[in-house]
């Protein structure tokens, strides 16, 4: 009679025992797990014992070597993976995936390509930097762009950001460089300074000369421009060529502009100790956002933000509002009529870059200025505003590459 282990499952076989079990494990878990994994109920598979005595399972045909449950165990995965399925709900329709540009790959003009992209996107990236004048007096300062520098002076209670729409379309050709003039934004505001007319003129002469060369580009709109006239007629600035934008110039300030000069007037009051706390408060609450939005012909509300951000540090600065204390001291409120003398000798070529629907500032203005000019032309954006880059961004950068990219 044959033995072994064989043998003896085939004699229980025979006679409808069930086979011999194993040895108990030492660890319970272990044992639970593994007759859950033979098949012995749900019970058994979660974990609890299955005191149920059920018949044994003929061995299904053509599995060999998988043991009695196998078959019964596939079958059972394969359901539960068939439901699992079912159940699944429809995966999200992705959109096809576009292909990579292979530029290592590539002929050498698709690397060049390459390349300016890259160039473009690093012109792109606007850069702060501060310089300093031989006084002590800090102006700071952004660029972007590569090639020759073009210096872009903002106008008064303002900041860098009023060119911030232009700028775009300008990096491609210049280094555009935007100061924020003393008294505005992150530039000088200490009281140790004149803060006269002709002290503006020599530092904004001396920064121009330092960061974009001996004959720079320059534009001025309203209080830059009327700095950058200044420059030239002293002498403390010599521009390859200069563009003046809406600004009062000979005239004196239009009607809309007397919020601006009772501020002007209630800034000498700032002297005073005591009010400098008081009218830095006064000056935030005059000039809130809404006041930018009425500065464009188109209601631009990124006029809004501009503003906003102008006079966000303005409300407790006491040395700031001594500071424009000195400059409304020295800046005339009044009518330039010396101008009139000193544009004979402005011999620079300068553009009028003027707005059509800006009532602040006529254009006759600029007609008397340009008959006075040895080399004057004048452009009028019709569509535009005072703040001529917010209501026509495209066209300030298509006047300033036209005239300032001549040789």
């Amino acid at each position: 009679m044959p033995r072994g282990p064989g043998a003896d499952r085939a004699r229980a076989r025979e006679r409808g025992d069930r086979r011999p079990r194993r040895a108990p494990r030492r660890h319970l878990a272990v044992g639970l797990r593994r007759a859950g994994r033979q098949g012995r109920g749900p019970a058994a598979a979660r974990g609890r014992p299955d005191l149920r005595r059920r018949p044994p399972r003929r061995a299904r045909r053509g599995a060999p070597g998988r043991g009695r449950g196998a078959p019964a165990r596939l079958a059972r995965r394969r359901h539960r993976a068939r439901r699992r399925t079912d159940q699944r709900p429809e995966p999200r329709a992705r959109p096809p995936r576009r292909p990579r540009r292979r530029t290592a790959r590539a002929g050498p003009g698709a690397r060049r390509r390459a390349g300016r992209r890259a160039r473009r996107r690093e012109a792109r990236r606007v850069k702060l930097r501060l310089f300093h004048h031989h006084d002590g007096a800090r102006v700071a300062y952004r660029e972007a762009g590569t090639g020759p520098g073009l210096c872009l002076l903002h106008s008064a209670l303002l900041n860098h950001r009023e060119w911030e729409p232009a700028v775009e379309h300008l990096t491609h050709r210049f280094r555009v460089v935007l100061p924020d003039l003393p008294l505005h934004g992150d530039s000088e505001d200490r009281p140790r300074h004149p803060y006269s007319r002709d002290w503006f003129a020599e530092v904004v002469g001396a920064f121009c000369h330092d960061t974009c060369g001996p004959r720079p580009l320059v534009a001025g709109h309203g209080l830059g421009a009327e700095i950058l006239v200044r420059a030239i007629a002293r002498g403390t600035l010599r521009p390859r060529r200069a563009v003046i934008m809406p600004t009062p110039l000979h005239r004196p300030p239009g009607t809309p502009m007397p919020r601006r000069r009772a501020w002007r007037l209630a800034a000498r009051a700032g002297a005073v100790p005591g009010l400098d706390r008081t009218l830095s408060h006064a000056a935030r609450a005059v000039f809130r956002p809404a006041y930018g939005a009425s500065l464009t012909a188109t209601d631009n509300p990124a006029a809004r933000d501009l503003v906003r951000h102008a006079f966000q540090d303005v409300g407790g600065n006491a040395n700031l509002a001594r500071s424009w204390a000195r400059f409304a001291a020295d800046w005339p409120t009044l009518a330039e009529r010396d101008l009139l003398d000193a544009y004979p000798a402005l011999t620079v070529p300068t553009l009028l870059l003027w707005a059509g629907a800006d009532p602040h500032h006529p254009l006759a203005t600029a007609r008397e200025a340009l008959d006075l000019l040895p080399d004057g032309q004048l452009r009028v954006l019709e569509s535009a505003g005072y703040l001529m880059a917010y209501d026509d961004p495209v066209g300030v950068a298509r006047e300033l590459v036209a005239f300032c990219g001549q040789r």
